[in-house]
């Protein structure tokens, strides 16, 4: 999916791009505030599974499909489900970072915009997740699913979630490995021309059916990180002016991130 470069804007670039050292270090400090945070809510185990209840209810008045459908057709061959645990166990912050890079290396202004849209939904992220803690679909009883990751291989949590030391397995929702997703895509089509560029799509789309096959995520989980990602984009704007030395430059002609709101509201 090779996207079409828009020509180089070499002053506005060289004007525009934050300092490497200040990026990284705000990149891997939000980070850090943000694992710290996840696992102030370690240990809500019986507050988790209520509200477990409470989400596998509504989605079941929702009339929203079973998790289970999902999770059969990965059930089909020990390849696929491998394959799926491998892409949600490897793929989420990768893909992210990539992206970040290359926006940071080809399209500055769009990078910005991007990082902060990131940084707010998981800031907003991580409230829910201090606020209600709620167990995946794939400890819940009712729901008859497979834990695929310990079953099948490989897994990014511990066997039992009071002593996973790493990760709070009790911040289900919202998705993040969806809101990200969804984020990487948004931004691709915003910052390249490409007529396949909406192809990116493909990403979160993957990403949705990985995270609730794998049942670590529920259906509603993935729609509240969408409407979450949907309110940041109607805060956080791409500029649509740059500045270079010389002055005011002509307007980004990718700057169409207000067209995609709409899309993940």
């Amino acid at each position: 999916m090779a996207a079409r470069n828009e020509p180089a804007r070499d002053g506005a670039t060289a004007i525009q791009r934050p300092p490497l050292a200040r990026e990284l270090l705000l990149v891997a400090g939000l980070f850090l505030v943000y694992k710290l945070g996840r696992l102030l809510v370690t240990g809500h185990t019986g507050e988790a599974f209520r509200n477990a209840q409470h989400v596998w209810d509504l989605e079941r008045a929702l009339h929203l499909p079973g998790e289970g459908a999902v999770q059969s057709a990965l059930l089909h061959g020990d390849s696929l489900v491998h394959l799926a645990n491998t892409y949600y166990a490897t793929v989420h912050f990768p893909a992210t970072a990539a992206f970040l890079v290359w926006l940071y290396l080809r399209r500055p202004t769009h990078y910005v915009w991007a990082r902060r849209a990131l940084a707010a939904i998981t800031a907003a992220a991580l409230v829910v997740h201090l606020t209600f803690p709620l167990a995946p679909p794939r400890m819940l009883g009712m729901a008859d699913l497979v834990d695929t990751g310990q079953v099948y291989g490989p897994t990014v949590y511990g066997a039992s979630p009071e002593a996973d030391s790493l990760s709070n397995q009790f911040a289900a929702m919202p998705s993040l490995h969806f809101g990200w997703a969804l984020m990487v895509a948004i931004g691709l089509i915003v910052a390249t021309r490409s007529r396949w560029r909406r192809l990116w799509l493909l990403h979160p789309l993957l990403t949705l059916l990985v995270i609730v096959g794998t049942a670590n995520h529920y259906w509603l989980d993935a729609a509240v990180a969408a409407a979450l990602l949907g309110g940041v984009l109607a805060v956080v704007r791409l500029p649509h002016r740059t500045t270079t030395a010389s002055g005011p430059s002509k307007p980004v002609a990718a700057a169409k991130a207000p067209e995609l709101v709409g899309a993940v509201r």
